[in-house]
């Protein structure tokens, strides 16, 4: 067993024990925030719809929140976390009138009262910390309305040695370091590490979202020293679909 990974309640208090320095520490990747933003657009869903109704899945402090609001303005946006602490920091942050924060594991969002048909479902960071990734993936797509739209953004590895070790550099070099200096501790940082190494590649996670009932998967990845290893996954429930 990997016991650098963490599951569940135990990865949610780790993400609140990481919520107050978590915002400072992603600041340190320029990318960071223009990689969330460019795969918000990838979500192509139309700009200045005031009825447009996207599910923001694992929002943590609001990062992801922020690029769908400056991408989509005016959309109602539904933003969820499992860590009662990430969720508190974001809710915290000015925002539009349309956004509302909801408390709740990806895997319980009924209980929370978080109900479809959304246009659009946005998952930053989300999937490869889930311990059943198909079982929410295909709540997603009862989320969705017919010819709804997901974008998932992750790290998923290419399968190519060279973004493997750049992966490896980063994590022992930068962020378990970084980590560690906060007063979470590098626990969550090692998991971030350990999480990335066991997704699989990001053709194998293409063929999850074919797998949960999504068409149209497309996978593009980002730029610089992400490329290869942060990837938008872009698809879309069929205009014509079973599962109600």
């Amino acid at each position: 067993m990997d016991t650098t990974r963490l599951r569940d309640g135990t990865l949610a208090s780790a993400f609140d024990g990481a919520a107050d320095s978590y915002d400072r520490l992603v600041a340190a990747n320029p990318g960071y925030h223009r990689d969330l933003r460019r795969s918000a657009r990838r979500l192509d869903v139309p700009v200045g719809d005031k009825a447009l109704r996207i599910l923001d899945l694992g929002c943590g402090t609001g990062a992801s929140t922020a690029a769908l609001v400056r991408t989509y303005p005016g959309a109602r946006i539904t933003a969820v976390d499992a860590s009662a602490g990430m969720l508190a920091r974001a809710a915290g942050k000015a925002w539009p009138p349309g956004v509302e924060f909801v408390h709740s594991p990806a895997e319980r969002l009924a209980g929370a009262g978080v109900a479809g048909p959304f246009d659009a479902v946005f998952a930053a960071y989300l999937v490869r910390n889930l311990t059943d990734p198909g079982h929410v993936l295909r709540s997603v797509y009862r989320l969705l309305r017919p010819g709804g739209r997901l974008a998932v953004h992750d790290y998923s590895l290419s399968g190519c040695l060279r973004h493997r070790l750049v992966w490896e550099a980063v994590c022992r070099g930068v962020i378990i370091p970084a980590g560690a200096l906060t007063p979470g501790g590098p626990g969550l940082y090692r998991h971030l590490h350990a999480s990335v190494v066991g997704f699989g590649t990001a053709a194998l996670f293409a063929r999850r979202l074919q797998d949960a009932g999504f068409t149209q998967v497309r996978t593009a990845s980002m730029t610089g020293w992400r490329r290869g290893i942060v990837h938008t996954f872009t698809a879309r429930r069929p205009a014509a679909s079973p599962g109600g």
